[in-house]
């Protein structure tokens, strides 16, 4: 079982202009719901550091994680939340683009899909601005835990052929049941390394 992540929470900032140094950063983004605060925890192997919320949205800024001799994480604001105000949507849009398009330390954006309902069509429409900016990226799906064992093979196809990628190149994982969690965390190391 490889180490977790030594995470510390630095802060939390409204713009990019108000993140510290770092010599290398990953942010984790994806909708409202996908896990992002489970799959932190899960890195960091504790369970309080990213608070959990029962209430989807609940990220409004960029919270920013000292990754111990590495450099940063960075845990973006869920966006698809639709209780929230289209100006406060737009507004968290705009500062996450800016904030993927001008952090020169940023190596990897890992985006979020649900693997039980596979991505939306906002994810697939983040995959694309991705791409279409030339942000590095990486597709990680969650939740593998919520289908059944029977399902996986098929659900595992249809979610890289959604995303235009191949099967091997999607890392699935659960926090709740730890699977995927070694793969993911050396995968990070790399990224920050």
């Amino acid at each position: 079982m490889a180490s977790p992540l030594q995470l510390r929470f630095v802060m939390s900032a409204g713009d990019v202009n108000q993140l510290p140094e770092s010599p290398a950063e990953v942010a984790v983004i994806g909708r409202s719901n996908v896990g992002k605060s489970s799959i932190i925890n899960a890195l960091g192997n504790r369970k309080a550091l990213a608070r959990v919320s029962k209430k989807p949205g609940s990220t409004e800024l960029l919270n920013c994680y000292e990754v111990e001799g590495l450099g940063t994480l960075i845990d973006c604001p869920g966006y698809g939340y639709a209780a929230k105000s289209a100006r406060i949507r737009d507004a968290s849009r705009r500062m996450v683009e800016t904030y993927m398009l001008e952090r020169e330390q940023l190596t990897m954006v890992v985006l979020l899909v649900d693997g039980e309902v596979g991505p939306t069509k906002l994810d697939l429409e983040m995959l694309s601005w991705l791409r279409t900016n030339g942000v590095a990226h990486s597709v990680v799906a969650t939740k593998r835990d919520k289908l059944k064992a029977a399902q996986r093979g098929k659900r595992e196809r249809d979610v890289a052929a959604a995303c235009d990628l191949a099967p091997g190149d999607i890392t699935w994982v659960s926090a709740v049941e730890g699977t995927g969690r070694d793969r993911l965390l050396s995968l990070f190391r790399i990224w920050l390394g």
